[in-house]
């Protein structure tokens, strides 16, 4: 049942998007992944919101009603340190040039893009019974050269309704022992004393918890100015 950007696959176990030459699905086509207590929904171009306990009242990451820009609150970044040419494994938020494929399966999505001689593969789930996303990400050099990349994870928290409201009142911290980024929101009465985290199994080499530092002044997400 192909048609023309999307078909199933695996004997219907999966569906599948190829999004080429800046095409998108007529509206976001997104795959909900959870277990009892926490999820994540993902569109094809990659755009996804994380909850816990409540999509609605206790969303970890933004989620947007626009059917048509599709924004994101959490995205990877690959930057190639020899030409500082910056890539992403998804659609959004930044496209470069060839098919973006996403594959929404059962309790998974994975996306798959190549740019910049590198092969990208990002694989997201949620395990059974831990409130985690997990989001795999594996490159694969596809020239003759050795190449030096700096993988960047950037996520915007919310800990409620949603950012507006929250934002005045989150803290964040970097956690001495793991590395791990803590975030803390003390004035969500319904879902109190949470503590929010992000991670890179550990190799993270720095982190910023300022959002317009990142972004730079007026910026945004296709070209942040880190």
């Amino acid at each position: 049942f192909f048609n023309g950007i999307g078909g199933f696959a695996k004997g219907g176990r999966e569906y599948v998007t190829v999004l080429e030459d800046g095409k998108t699905t007529p509206a976001p086509w997104i795959n909900v992944i959870a277990n009892d207590g926490f999820g994540f929904q993902v569109s094809s171009t990659g755009s996804s919101s994380t909850w816990a306990e409540n999509s609605r009242e206790n969303r970890l990451t933004p989620w947007s009603n626009d059917p048509v820009s599709d924004p994101t609150g959490e995205a990877f970044y690959i930057r190639a340190e020899s030409t500082s040419e910056v890539f992403s494994p998804t659609a959004r938020p930044l496209r470069r040039p060839g098919p973006h494929i996403a594959r929404h399966g059962f309790g998974y999505s994975r996306f798959e893009h190549q740019a910049g001689g590198i092969r990208f593969e990002l694989l997201q789930f949620v395990p059974l019974t831990d409130p985690v996303k997990i989001s795999r990400l594996t490159l694969q050099n596809l020239s003759d050269r050795a190449r030096r990349l700096t993988v960047v994870s950037y996520a915007e928290p919310v800990m409620g309704t949603s950012r507006a409201a929250s934002a005045p009142f989150l803290t964040t911290e970097c956690d001495a022992k793991t590395g791990a980024i803590f975030a803390h929101n003390p004035w969500n009465m319904a879902f109190p004393d949470r503590v929010a985290f992000a991670d890179l199994a550990g190799t993270q080499t720095g982190f910023a918890a300022d959002r317009t530092g990142f972004l730079g002044r007026g910026g945004g997400l296709a070209a942040p100015a880190a």
